[in-house]
């Protein structure tokens, strides 16, 4: 098998405002110059304005019964189910830069879609969207999408406790790289909150929702992108970060934020061989599927209305949030399958149902994958989602 091209492997600093500093690396030297007409492109079709998504109220009928904690707390590490914050959204200390704490290294490598087996790569036209099946509207039809190339960007944390030679931990994060992350495990892993473990974030392969890559890769309902991980990317990040990676589900876990959140929960349900540890923040687990497929005919969506409900229980362990200004689709009047909240309600409600270890944070004063909100959450998330060695089946 053909191994990823990757490039010169650059190692990064986190700075104190939580981005990336290139410690080193070559310059391409500058493309000649191009006349106006040589470069300019063809106008795109302006797209239509999203409407500002309306603010929720957790104590909606048919939302989850959910306790409101003090403002500007998070939801307690020994407790499961359903919670309430906000509106005040103070940083944890942990997502910030701390003098003294050990700093992890990051290691960058570059993946092309020449290389994958699984992924050689799509892109939908600029300025181009689906249209609604006539004869079925939970159904996108989407002509303008195309093979074409990308390459995807990998960001793997190496913790400075780590020893190398010996098996670890890891988390797996969507539309990476991921700076608070690195910082949070940091500081975390300083303070023994929990396990030494390598953070691998992993940038889409570009463009949104159908046709897209990012939205082949996320939003489809299968282990394929999962398969794509194990099979591609982990040998890479092995060989190029010295790292040796576990193989145990029970000490890997997923991430992401929207799609990426989605992701995170499909790579888990669908290959719960591989992981058993989920966090997402914004699940986007409506009807966003491409192409459509009659055994999950409502993207993921179905997730809540039927596959969890009516699918033996899993070793899955699983943490969510969602702002009260999450997203709401103007196409839900399509097939009212496009309401994040209602969404992740729904996600709440189908894993209390079925016995699941998860917490689900209904945040006020937030919107879509919130900055603020994670960085109030995120070391609480991570705490809870690493507890206990092994995460049983609900119902054992």
């Amino acid at each position: 098998m053909k191994t990823a091209k990757w490039c010169a492997i650059v190692a990064i600093g986190v700075s104190s405002n939580g981005s990336l500093a290139t410690a080193q690396g070559a310059t391409p030297p500058p493309a000649p110059a191009a006349t106006a007409a040589q470069t300019a492109p063809a106008a795109a079709p302006s797209p239509t304005p999203r409407p500002t998504p309306p603010t929720r109220d957790p104590y909606t009928p048919g939302y989850v019964t959910a306790k409101e904690l003090p403002d500007g707390a998070a939801a307690p590490l020994d407790v499961d189910g359903n919670f309430i914050t906000g509106p005040t959204h103070t940083p944890a200390p942990e997502t910030l830069v701390q003098h003294g704490v050990p700093q992890g290294t990051i290691i960058d490598f570059a993946m092309s879609s020449a290389d994958s087996k699984i992924y050689p790569g799509i892109a939908r036209d600029p300025g181009t969207f689906g249209t609604p099946d006539p004869t079925n509207p939970a159904k996108l039809i989407v002509t303008t999408s195309r093979p074409a190339p990308y390459t995807r960007r990998v960001a793997v944390y190496v913790p400075k406790q780590y020893v190398p030679g010996t098996v670890a931990r890891f988390i797996v994060g969507a539309d990476g790289p991921d700076p608070m992350l690195f910082t949070t495990l940091d500081n975390l892993i300083a303070q023994k909150r929990v396990p030494v473990m390598i953070a691998i974030s992993i940038s889409n392969g570009s463009g949104d929702a159908q046709g897209s890559q990012r939205g082949l890769e996320y939003d489809t309902m299968s282990g394929r992108y999962a398969e794509f991980v194990e099979t591609e990317v982990l040998p890479m990040v092995e060989k190029v970060a010295n790292v040796k990676l576990t193989k145990d589900p029970d000490m890997r876990a997923t991430m992401g934020g929207s799609s990426g959140g989605s992701c995170a929960f499909i790579m888990a349900w669908y290959r719960n061989d591989l992981y058993h540890r989920v966090l997402a923040y914004s699940i986007t687990a409506i009807n966003q599927q491409w192409p459509w497929n009659p055994e999950t005919p409502q993207g993921a969506w179905g997730l809540h209305e039927t596959i969890i409900p009516n699918s033996p229980p899993k070793p899955i362990r699983v943490w969510l949030a969602v702002g009260d200004r999450d997203l709401l689709n103007p196409n839900v009047m399509r097939d009212n399958m496009h309401d994040w909240v209602l969404a992740s309600e729904n996600m709440a409600k189908a894993l209390a149902a079925k016995g699941y270890a998860y917490q689900f944070t209904f945040t006020r004063n937030a919107g879509h994958t919130d900055r603020a909100m994670k960085q109030q959450t995120l070391p609480q998330a991570l705490e809870w989602l690493w507890k206990g060695d092994r995460v049983p089946v609900p119902g054992r």
